[in-house]
């Protein structure tokens, strides 16, 4: 029976990683479809290459800062338990690549394509798993003093902040560092829309990572006798709030649409195993609302071009997720209990910390040594044509 349990915890968490590794071509459509035709190649080629780059980073360094172990024994030691070990490691780095992914979405179109890998590599290395380790490996004494003072943990199931916050908040100082995009905003004040390319790879992109984001949440169980309905239900649940009050919010803006389950989905990860599915609903349908709103400001009024939102998306959604868990995981608003208000909001603030300093330093250096952005020329050419000779639909074909 042992056999048999460790192996079904070995294809269950194997599964649950397959499920958010199809999340990152969620990632490259999203990002495809939201750009110029002029960048659509590099959206693709980044997505694939940076998750690659993490694994390295994450498998060398990054694991063994969170979790305080590794994998340099023998394969006879790895299969032990039917390898759950290296399953479990396989899951948790498809998390950590999605880190690069979400930064991706912010930087398109005019950043450099190597410079980006090296920021990568650092961000999943070092940065993202300094917190990861703090948040769920109780490192540092965080969670002890936590715990000690409010009586409660910091909880954050599937990575409202671990993940998604932290992404979103890391590639803030990227985008301000980088600049916005060629005559997206004119010294006269106004505003080029530079409106999606393909509304259809748009929306592909967040079917898949929807769907996905089902193994992202119910998987993070991490062995099958914890599962649990709720947690789907509660996915569920705030997919549809984030999905119906972007729809209302964004004015039938196809854009904000498919959207808004994804801010929805990143808000419900943190207590999505504790709230009730109408409390997960309430949470979702805030996060599609304050997408919609700080998307738009951040846009025309505040003209910082994060070209897919990644900072709303992600970084804002994901902080309210984290604070939603202690207000809607409590026993009075019918949760499940075991959450503490103050504990989501201190760590919650420290992610935020962590990230904008992490972040901060790592692109500042980068951009004084070998720069972030392309040249001019190269901008206006496109990302496709600039860094990697093609485009995604050739027009001067040749004619044999």
């Amino acid at each position: 029976m042992e056999a048999l349990k460790t192996g079904s915890d070995v294809l269950f968490i194997l599964l649950g990683g397959i499920m958010v590794l199809a999340m990152h071509s969620g990632f490259a459509f999203l990002e495809l479809g939201t750009v110029r035709k002029k960048s659509q190649v590099n959206a693709l080629v980044k997505i694939l290459v940076d998750f690659s780059v993490s694994t390295i980073a994450y498998f060398f360094i990054g694991y063994s800062i969170a979790y305080g172990s590794h994998f340099f024994t023998g394969a006879e030691t790895l299969v032990q338990k039917n390898g759950y070990e290296l399953t479990k490691f396989f899951f948790l780095l498809t998390f950590a690549a999605a880190i690069p992914a979400i930064v991706s979405g912010g930087i398109a179109e005019r950043a450099k394509f190597y410079p980006q890998l090296a920021a990568t590599f650092m961000i999943v290395g070092l940065i993202y798993p300094f917190f990861e380790g703090m948040a769920w490996n109780q490192a540092y004494g965080i969670q002890a003093w936590l715990k000690a003072n409010y009586g409660e943990e910091f909880h954050d199931f599937a990575g409202s902040v671990v993940v998604h916050a932290m992404g979103g908040w890391i590639a803030l100082p990227a985008v301000i560092l980088l600049g916005a995009r060629s005559g997206r905003y004119t010294k006269e004040g106004h505003i080029s829309a530079h409106p999606p390319s393909s509304i259809p790879f748009l929306a592909l992109g967040a079917w898949i990572l929807t769907v996905g984001w089902f193994g992202f949440n119910v998987m993070s169980a991490q062995t099958i006798d914890k599962i649990s309905g709720l947690v789907a239900m509660n996915s569920l649940m705030a997919m549809v709030g984030g999905t119906l009050v972007a729809l209302l919010a964004g004015k039938n803006d196809p854009g904000f649409v498919h959207n808004g389950p994804l801010a929805g989905l990143v808000a419900v990860c943190a207590g999505s195993d504790v709230m009730h599915p109408i409390g997960a609903l309430f949470v979702g349908g805030i996060a599609g609302g304050l997408f919609v709103l700080m998307f738009t400001l951040t846009q025309n009024r505040w003209k910082i071009d994060d070209v897919l939102g990644v900072w709303p998306l992600h970084g804002l959604c994901g902080a309210w997720g984290g604070i939603a868990a202690g207000i809607f995981g409590a026993q009075s608003l019918g949760g499940v209990g075991g959450v503490a208000f103050m504990p989501q909001l201190l760590m919650t603030g420290l992610a935020i910390v962590i990230a904008l300093i992490g972040s901060g330093i790592v692109y500042a250096v980068l951009k004084s040594i070998v720069g972030l952005r392309l040249d001019q020329e190269q901008e206006y050419y496109g990302a496709d044509l600039s860094i990697h000779k093609i485009t995604a639909t050739p027009e001067r074909e040749v004619n044999w």
